[in-house]
């Protein structure tokens, strides 16, 4: 069954949405929306890397979302306001991306595959890569979900219950780097943020506790990934973009029925 393409980009699509509705909730509580995307942007400057020293594009692409989620924690609240500091890192990290790669003599690389995703090629290797870093991401969260929710909340109260915010912190960052390393094959780095955002601020009308909106989250995310791959072969659209369009829809019927009960409410 697995020799099918449309069978693997199927499940490498359902795997980065399952990986992506958790932390994108907390995305979307933290208002961290630009921080995810500095992080995916910083991610082509690890495909550089890997391709440079020959290394896996995963292991390239997670450090380097990692060590720029660090130096965004690192340097918040130190002299520049945050979304000035995301701006410069953000597209500074991409626009050094994209030079390290005109430099890369001798390897043939298709760029859009890694800006906007090449979810068809997805093989059995990249579909175990997926689906072990989504497992990943969700045991981290879970393991740690009553305190990232608390520091969510209130760092005061985080600190009062025996923990450090911080701490917590790193947990996200973490799950970022890998989420953003898992994806670049699904969406491109430059459609990242966007699986972990509109899923997410979808199902935040619908649900009525952090868990149930995980929950919908991932149900909206899959169901934008197979409903997108379907759209894709449909009209011969690219696949990430796609992926993307549909979830987009999925969030505006979602939100007119929101705004259509609260007015009925009133």
């Amino acid at each position: 069954m697995l020799d099918d393409f449309m069978t693997r980009a199927t499940l490498a699509g359902i795997g980065v949405a399952i990986a992506a509705a958790p932390l994108g909730c907390f995305v979307v509580w933290r208002r961290m929306a630009y921080f995810g995307d500095a992080t995916a942007h910083a991610a082509i400057l690890g495909v550089a890397l890997s391709l440079t020293f020959q290394m896996s594009i995963f292991a390239g692409a997670m450090a380097v979302s990692l060590i720029m989620a660090l130096t965004v924690t690192l340097l918040a609240g130190r002299g520049y306001a945050m979304d000035t500091l995301l701006g410069v890192l953000a597209h500074s990290a991409l626009a050094f991306g994209l030079v390290a790669v005109s430099f890369l003599s001798g390897v043939r690389i298709d760029l859009m595959a890694y800006l906007f995703g090449d979810i068809l090629a997805v093989s059995h290797a990249d579909l175990a890569v997926i689906w072990g870093g989504a497992a990943l991401v969700v045991a981290l969260i879970a393991w740690r979900w009553s305190q990232l929710l608390t520091a969510t909340l209130n760092e005061e109260l985080a600190y009062a219950s025996g923990f450090n915010p911080r701490r917590e912190q790193l947990v996200l960052t973490l799950s970022l780097a890998v989420t953003v390393a898992v994806a670049i094959k699904v969406v491109g780095v430059l459609l990242i943020a966007a699986m972990l955002i509109i899923p997410a601020a979808a199902a935040r009308s619908l649900a009525r506790s952090p868990e149930s909106m995980a929950v919908i989250a991932a149900v909206i995310g899959a169901v934008s990934a197979v409903a997108g791959l379907r759209a894709a072969y449909i009209f011969d659209t690219p696949a990430g973009p796609s992926i993307v369009c549909v979830a987009a829809l999925l969030f505006a019927c979602f939100s007119l029925l929101g705004w259509q009960s609260q007015r009925r409410a009133q």
